[in-house]
């Protein structure tokens, strides 16, 4: 084990995955020099040189495009969107070529390439650099989605990601980047594979991404009343770790999902009617969710802080949940 921040562990893992490979290559705005928006490519252009990281033009979709077409050819490119809001220039590339290459061509072609973007709030960078767009992203098939709440897991995810023959959209969280943490580059965690956070006996908490660690901070504040949370960090959203919940759910038979995304038809909506129809008998009370209002994020700090999920909010529904 070493410790690492968030950043550093991806870039570890980009390092590694290059050193080991040499067909992986990355791409994008400003990672060369500059090394990334928020540095997470830093150092290596000098250990692997323009050939294998290349600055492009300030196009996303060109770069989507680009990575597409290098991935069909043999070459595994990791692209960087600085920001998950611009994710919406590349999308044609992704949901009408990179999802669909291995179905349309019968399984003869793959499209070996991973999409890195930070998502989220907490920044006040204002509504078109602040959005959780994961859920567009989850609902199209042929694209895997992972969104790790913690260095171990970025590392480990990114490996993963890098070395899956389809496309991936690994989702890190910008006010994680300098966030510490354990790492050990010897664990191979696959993407699909949910981890249980916290154990508890009362109410199943799932959630990912940076909210995991708002809902830990729930957790200990309700154990101190006596309510034992068990926190589901589901690591991955597309594919989701189905078994785990419904493993958890048959022990707490309550359940709360809690995301930064907006609400209205999110991973959550998609959890609970799962639940509904799956884990139904399983149920002693409703399902609640804990999400983003319908509206844009706002910009101004105090605004921000109302429309993010806290802890208090989380501590509320779980409440809620066993009342």
């Amino acid at each position: 084990m070493t410790e690492m921040k968030y950043a550093q562990a991806i870039n570890t893992a980009l390092s590694d995955a290059m050193s080991a490979d040499p067909k992986v290559i990355l791409l994008g705005e400003d990672i060369a020099e500059a090394g990334g928006s928020f540095k997470a490519t830093r150092g290596l252009l000098d250990t692997f040189g323009p050939l294998r990281v290349r600055d492009t033009p300030i196009s996303e979709a060109s770069l989507a495009s680009l990575a597409v077409g290098a991935a069909m050819t043999g070459v595994k490119p990791v692209i960087e969107i600085m920001f998950m809001d611009f994710i919406t220039l590349s999308m044609d590339a992704l949901v009408n070529q990179a999802a669909k290459a291995r179905f349309m061509f019968g399984g003869r072609s793959s499209v070996p390439m991973v999409l890195r973007t930070p998502h989220g709030g907490g920044l006040n960078a204002g509504p078109q650099h602040s959005q959780c767009l994961e859920a567009w992203l989850a609902h199209v098939p042929g694209l895997k989605v992972v969104c790790p709440s913690n260095p171990g897991d970025a590392y480990g995810l990114l490996r993963t990601a890098i070395a899956d023959p389809d496309p991936v959209i690994f989702i890190e969280h910008k006010a994680m980047y300098g966030r510490k943490g354990d790492v050990d580059t010897s664990a191979q965690i696959p993407i699909g594979q949910a981890r249980i956070a916290r154990a508890g006996r009362d109410v199943t908490l799932v959630t990912y991404g940076a909210t995991v660690h708002t809902c830990l901070q729930a957790a200990e504040q309700l154990a101190t009343t006596g309510i034992e949370t068990e926190v589901i960090d589901l690591r991955s959203v597309q594919p989701w770790d189905q078994q785990t919940v419904l493993a958890s759910l048959q022990r707490t038979h309550r359940l709360v999902i809690a995301h930064e995304a907006v609400q209205a038809f999110g991973v959550g909506a998609e959890i609970a009617a799962w639940a509904a129809d799956t884990a139904f008998d399983e149920l002693d009370a409703p399902i609640v969710r804990v999400a983003a209002p319908f509206m844009p994020v706002p910009f101004a700090r105090a605004l921000e802080a109302q429309y993010a999920v806290s802890a208090e909010r989380v501590c509320d529904a779980v409440r809620k949940s066993i009342s």
